[in-house]
């Protein structure tokens, strides 16, 4: 047994005894195995899997704990995977993800009492509270910069491509950190680290590298299935998917979608689900499609699902641009000069997007189980916002029965998850994602992929 002791710094470095007792592996509090599993997640930076029973099955006899003394505290490492040590030591950004993760595991246990008993409450505009609850954790961990003018893009897709796809991803972050255009992503592989480290080769070409941002938004069940790629500086861990969704938005002030499999396609319906919502007709957030030349085909699929479901007039909500990075980034630039004089005409902060309408459906955290995905409506009986938040919901259940610990098992257990709806909806639904599995991009770590769904 080895054992690496880390001693955080600043804030962290205190904790009171009831969040020491929480974490700690001597006392086995309520939060420890998941504050294993994170920091199991962060040490193993850079390695690709997306598969969290895999990746703790690796380090079975890994454990943490949480030592309080007289200088305060430090973090004590039973058997930290060798890649994250050098000469004995952690890696420096290793610990410094460390920290995020003891900030942000301890602020989940603070939070979600207070969501639990603002809503006990039955207060007013619990969507705002949840809002400000993302300020928080967004302020703690220093990735709101007061003052700076819009330049931060936020970069979706997935982490299952092709060679040529990463590629076409590391040259539109070239083109954006030439401008001078941070980076925030999911923070794993694939389309989340490609733009990252071109954004900071970018950088380095103006010779501003220290100045380069790469931002990973994350939440517990994905970190523990997708450990961070090696480029993030800033991680953030928010306490479930509808928030870590809500952070990129309110954050971000361009979003850039490469192309990817359900996760991806959930987050595109996540923010046409807000832009359909009359209430943001004029509020601006930029969506960019982009690829390369031989990723065409995959757009070509997407907006078909997309026609079909919504219409036509859904192809005004976002733009296209096939393998052309430099339009890209100069698009990114026209869109952060408009974002400018929009917040600066409304008053509204230049790095967090108050003005943003989210609907509440959105904003609260489901349970994913076979009777929650079974109720899903899908079909065109609604309003079209709906609609898309209910796609949005299809989606997050295939991931969830795809990568996440508990609903590997669910589905394991219980069968695949059914999904009903329109004829011509659930057809098209089925189209995209055969071609999703034909494409290669559901899984890393399975090549014969086995559906966790049901389309009837």
């Amino acid at each position: 047994m080895s054992v690496v002791d880390v001693w955080p710094v600043g804030a962290m470095a205190l904790l009171t005894q009831t969040e020491a007792d929480s974490i700690s592996l001597s006392s086995k509090g309520d939060l420890y195995d998941l504050y294993r599993n994170c920091s199991l997640a962060v040490l193993n930076s850079g390695n690709i899997t997306d598969n969290s029973k895999e990746l703790l099955d690796n380090f079975k006899s890994f454990e943490i704990n949480i030592i309080r003394n007289e200088r305060g505290l430090k973090l004590e490492l039973i058997d930290p995977p060798k890649s994250s040590l050098v000469e004995g030591q952690v890696i420096k950004k290793l610990r410094k993800h460390l920290y995020a993760v003891l900030r942000d595991i301890v602020q989940i246990q603070l939070l979600n009492e207070s969501l639990s008993e603002n809503m006990r409450k039955k207060l007013p505009n619990d969507g705002a509270f949840i809002t400000n609850l993302i300020f928080v954790i967004l302020r703690n961990a220093n990735v709101l910069k007061a003052g700076l003018k819009p330049n931060l893009a936020v970069c979706w897709g997935g982490h299952s491509i092709c060679e040529e796809e990463y590629n076409y991803a590391h040259q539109v972050g070239i083109e954006l950190g030439l401008r001078r255009i941070d980076i925030c992503t999911g923070c794993g592989p694939g389309v989340m680290e490609a733009p990252m480290k071109g954004s900071l080769q970018g950088y380095s070409q103006q010779c501003e590298q220290e100045k380069c941002r790469m931002i990973g938004l994350t939440e517990p069940s994905i970190i523990a299935a997708e450990p961070p790629n090696a480029m993030v500086t800033d991680l953030v861990i928010l306490p479930d998917i509808e928030k870590r969704l809500e952070a990129f938005v309110r954050l971000g002030h361009n979003l850039i979608i490469f192309p990817g499999g359900p996760g991806t396609a959930e987050e595109l319906l996540y923010i046409l689900c807000i832009k359909l919502c009359k209430e943001n007709k004029h509020n601006f957030l930029p969506i960019i499609l982009t690829g390369n030349k031989e990723s065409e085909g995959y757009f070509k699929a997407l907006e078909e699902f997309l026609i079909k479901c919504f219409g036509k007039d859904i192809t005004r909500y976002y733009d296209l641009i096939i393998d052309d990075p430099i339009a890209v980034a100069q698009k990114v630039n026209e869109n952060n000069a408009t974002v400018l004089d929009h917040r600066t005409i409304t008053h509204d902060s230049y790095c967090y997007n108050w003005d943003l309408f989210i609907p509440q459906e959105l904003q609260i955290a489901h349970d994913i189980t076979h009777e929650f995905m079974d109720s899903l409506n899908l079909s065109r009986d609604q309003e079209p916002w709906q609609l898309a938040c209910n796609l949005r919901s299809a989606f997050s259940g295939i991931v969830t029965g795809n990568v996440k610990e508990y609903g590997i098992q669910d589905v394991a257990k219980k069968g695949p998850y059914k999904l009903h709806g329109d004829a011509d909806i659930i057809e098209s639904l089925g189209k995209l994602l055969e071609s999703y599995i034909e494409q290669g991009r559901v899984l890393l770590s399975q090549k014969e992929y086995v559906p966790c769904y049901v389309l009837e």
